[in-house]
């Protein structure tokens, strides 16, 4: 285990980690829907390239042990983020310009809303991750509070995001199967008992650590699990695997659930931290 100087870089690397499989999540989702809409618009390659270069830049620095920023991974990172950002903006554009402008069927089944969110999550965490390498190994702070603290926040506002876009494309589908109400109700339990955690008093934050560890951990296996809820989704289509190159495109997002998992293993790292500051 890491002694507390050096507790900052291994978050930082966790951090790393976590980005790494948001990139890798929005890399395979973005890729699966822009072919199924032809990449009608050329900057739907983009999103792609950019979840690329974003998933090098966090193994490079998952594997990096240095105290100093990378420029370059840096600068890949922010430039994520800003495609996430503009990706949401595409997709909000594409939902309201329809007939009925922002109603349930053109949300349902136009551009989805809160899949470049994955590619900003990930733009972001891989940043904090840079910011973090350049503070002091004692008292390390980011955003003008305690590092433990901040990252926390970050990563409960995440996962909350995440949840609503599963609750979206759950509600979709009609709650149909009663595994759908997993990720609405786990996750946002989670991201409440790591935000608790991050603004509680000092006794408090370190009862709450505790469960809100266990609560973590139990959301990174509903990421995993849920990946597998949905190959078995597209599994029971017309077809099933066989005929795979229909029914990944028009099944679950098989990509969408690991989102949890990474957010879930950077709030473990943040919990961390937090430890060490209460």
């Amino acid at each position: 285990q890491a002694p507390d100087t050096d507790k900052h870089i291994a978050a930082a690397r966790t951090f790393n980690h976590g980005a790494a499989l948001l990139a890798l999540s929005s890399l395979t989702d973005s890729a699966m829907e822009h072919y199924r809409g032809s990449f009608e618009n050329r900057v739907m390659y983009l999103p792609l390239a950019t979840a690329l270069a974003a998933l090098g830049a966090s193994l490079h620095g998952g594997a990096d042990r240095s105290g100093a920023s990378h420029l370059v991974r840096h600068g890949i990172q922010w430039g994520a983020a800003a495609t996430g950002v503009a990706g949401t903006a595409f997709h909000v554009y594409n939902v309201t310009k329809r007939p009925g402008g922002l109603s349930w069927h053109n949300l349902f089944y136009g551009a989805p809303v809160g899949a470049p969110f994955a590619l900003l999550l990930s733009g972001v965490l891989g940043a904090i991750a840079e910011n973090l390498r350049d503070e002091p190994a004692n008292d390390p702070r980011l955003f003008g509070m305690p590092a433990g603290k901040a990252l926390a926040l970050v990563v409960g506002a995440g996962l909350l995001g995440t949840a609503a876009e599963a609750a979206l494309l759950h509600f979709r589908g009609a709650y149909q199967h009663p595994a759908m109400y997993a990720p609405v109700t786990v996750a946002p339990v989670g991201a409440a008992l790591l935000m608790h955690t991050a603004l509680a008093a000092r006794g408090q934050a370190r009862r709450m650590s505790r469960f809100a560890r266990l609560w973590l951990r139990l959301t990174t296996l509903l990421g995993f699990a849920g990946a597998g809820f949905h190959a078995n989704g597209i599994a029971r289509s017309q077809g099933g695997w066989r005929n795979w190159s229909q029914n990944l495109l028009a099944g679950p997002p098989l990509p969408a659930p690991p989102a949890f998992s990474a957010l879930s293993i950077a709030g473990l790292a943040a919990l961390r931290m937090r430890e060490t500051e209460v």
